[in-house]
C-alpha cells in the first residue's frame, strides 16, 4: 500500500462548455472538501442534489449532483468525492477555486488519478496502457481491442503466466537446497522443464501477433504512390473528401509526403500521397521527394500504384515493393480512354485481383476500391484479438521469453541448476514488469505523462 498521498482534485469531464462538468477529489481530505463545499457527506455511492457554496464566501455557486465513495470501494482505492456540475466556464473555475483554497488540497497532475489506481492495485500496467488507448480510440476496432485489454486480457494472461514461472522457478530451487535429502524428488529440474517450454511457446505465440496489435493502435499504412501526374492527390483528396492535397496538371507538384487519417468501416487507416516516381530528374528537392516516396513505401502494409491510362505504354509497375508489402495497381484516367481500351488493359495487367480501374476526377470505380481496402483492413485486423498491442509489452515479454528458452537450453546442456534458477529468475521478473508487480518505477512516469489532467 503506497504511503499517504495529497488530496487532488480536477475537472474530469471534457472541455467547457458542455451540459456537465464532472470534478473529482481523491485522497485522506476528500471528505472534509466535499463537506466544506455541500455541507454535508452523501450516503455512499448514492447521487444526491446539492447546492455547491464557496466556503469563503458561503455564496452558492451552482445545483449539482454529489457522489461520495470511501475507500478502498472507489476507482482510486482512496476516498473520492464527485461532483456533477452545470459545464459552464465560469461554474468550473468557481468550483475548482474553491478547492484550490481549501488547506491540503491540490490541483491533479496528468494521469495522476489513474496513477493511483495503479498503487492501489485497482488496475495492472497493461490495463492502465489500455484505458489510454480507449481514451484516444478514434475507430471502432481500436475500441473493441482497447476495451479487451481494459478487460485484463493481456493482464490475466502475464499474471498465469508469472505463476508457472515461479512455480518452475521453485522446482529448480527445490533441487539445489534439498540435494541431499531423501524424501526429495530427484526429477525437479524435469519438472521444471516441463513447465518452461510450453510456457515459452505460449509467449510466442503471443507474439507472433504483436505487429497487429502494434499497428491497430496506430492506423494501417496505405501509401498512394507512382509517376508524376498520375492522380495521385486528386485520389487522396477524393478519399479523404476534402481537399488535402495540392491538384494541379503540373507534373511534380507533390514535393512532400502528404498524410491524411481516415476511419475506413472503423478500421484506422493512414493514407499518404507521395511525390511522382520517375527514372532521372535534375531537380534535386524532386530527388528528395522521390526518396520520402520509396521510404514510405518500404514501410507501408498497402500500396496503391497509380498508373495513367490515358498514357501510351501502360502496365505493372517496374518499381520493386518490399518484402511484406502489399501493392495494388489503380490505372487511373479512365474516363479519358472509354470503356472500348479497358479488355486491352485488362489483359496487359492480366485480369489480376490486384489491379482497378477508377477515375478519381469523376469517382467511376472508386467505391469498390475504397471496399477492396476496407477488406484489406479487416482481413489485417480481424484474425483474432491481438494480445499484446505496445512495443513495452512486446520488448517485455521477448525478454521473458528469451530467458525461458536460455533455462531450457542450460537445463538440457547439463550447465549448472544455480545458471538454471537464474534465467527462471530473470523470465519471472519480466512477467511482473508487464503488469506492474515488481520494479517499474522507471517506466511509470513514460505510461502516465500522456494522459490528460483529470484521469
Amino acid at each position: 500500500m503506497p504511503a499517504p498521498a495529497d488530496t487532488i482534485f480536477a475537472l474530469s469531464s471534457g472541455r467547457p462548455p458542455a451540459a456537465i462538468a464532472v470534478v473529482r477529489v481523491s485522497g485522506p481530505r476528500a471528505r472534509i472538501a466535499l463537506e466544506a463545499l455541500i455541507g454535508r457527506v452523501p450516503e455512499p455511492r448514492r447521487a444526491t442534489l446539492a447546492h455547491v457554496c464557496d466556503p469563503a464566501t458561503g455564496e452558492v455557486i451552482d445545483q449539482a449532483l454529489a457522489l461520495w465513495f470511501p475507500g478502498p470501494r472507489s476507482e482510486t482505492g482512496e476516498d473520492v468525492a464527485e461532483l456533477q456540475l452545470h459545464g459552464g466556464r465560469a461554474v468550473i473555475a468557481a468550483v475548482l477555486a474553491a478547492l484550490g483554497r481549501l488547506d491540503g488540497l491540490r490541483l491533479a497532475e496528468p494521469g495522476e488519478f489513474t496513477r493511483r489506481a495503479f498503487e492501489h492495485g485497482h488496475l495492472d500496467l497493461t490495463q492502465v496502457e489500455a484505458l489510454a488507448d480507449l481514451i484516444y480510440a478514434e475507430t471502432e476496432a481500436q475500441r473493441r481491442q482497447a476495451f479487451r485489454q481494459l478487460r485484463g486480457l493481456l493482464g490475466d494472461r502475464a499474471e498465469d503466466w508469472r505463476t508457472r514461472a515461479i512455480e518452475a522457478l521453485v522446482q529448480v530451487e527445490a533441487a539445489i537446497d534439498f540435494a541431499d535429502e531423501g524424501d526429495v524428488p530427484k526429477d525437479l529440474l524435469a519438472r521444471a522443464l516441463g513447465l518452461a517450454r510450453p510456457l515459452a511457446d505460449e509467449i510466442a505465440s503471443a507474439l507472433a501477433g504483436a505487429a497487429r496489435g502494434e499497428r491497430l493502435r496506430d492506423g494501417l499504412w496505405v501509401v498512394i504512390a507512382g509517376p508524376p501526374n498520375a492522380g495521385k492527390s486528386t485520389l487522396l483528396n477524393r478519399l479523404a473528401q476534402r481537399e488535402a492535397a495540392i491538384v494541379s496538371p503540373i507534373p511534380g507538384t507533390t514535393r512532400d509526403v502528404i498524410e491524411v487519417h481516415l476511419d475506413l468501416g472503423g478500421y484506422p487507416v493512414n493514407l499518404i500521397d507521395t511525390a511522382g516516381i520517375r527514372e532521372a530528374s535534375d531537380d534535386p528537392i524532386e530527388r528528395e521527394g522521390m526518396r520520402r516516396a520509396r521510404e514510405q513505401a518500404a514501410r507501408a502494409n498497402l500500396v496503391l500504384w497509380m498508373a495513367d491510362a490515358s498514357a501510351g505504354d501502360v502496365g505493372p509497375p517496374r518499381e520493386p515493393v518490399a518484402a511484406g508489402v502489399t501493392r495494388w495497381t489503380v490505372v487511373n484516367k479512365m474516363d479519358l480512354v472509354g470503356d472500348r481500351v479497358r479488355p486491352r488493359l485488362e489483359w496487359q495487367f492480366k485480369r489480376s485481383d490486384d489491379v482497378h480501374f477508377v477515375s478519381a476526377l469523376t469517382g467511376a470505380g472508386f467505391d469498390s476500391l475504397v471496399e477492396a481496402v476496407r477488406q484489406f483492413a479487416e482481413s489485417y485486423f480481424t484474425l483474432e484479438p491481438a494480445l499484446v498491442t505496445r512495443e513495452r509489452q512486446r520488448v517485455t515479454l521477448q525478454a521473458a521469453m528469451q530467458s525461458l528458452v536460455e533455462a531450457c537450453r542450460l537445463a538440457t546442456g547439463g550447465s549448472g541448476e544455480e545458471l538454471v534458477a537464474e534465467q527462471l529468475r530473470l523470465a519471472a521478473s519480466a512477467l511482473g514488469r508487464l503488469t506492474g508487480r515488481v520494479d517499474v518505477e522507471d517506466v511509470l512516469d513514460v505510461i502516465f505523462r500522456d494522459f490528460c489532467i483529470g484521469k
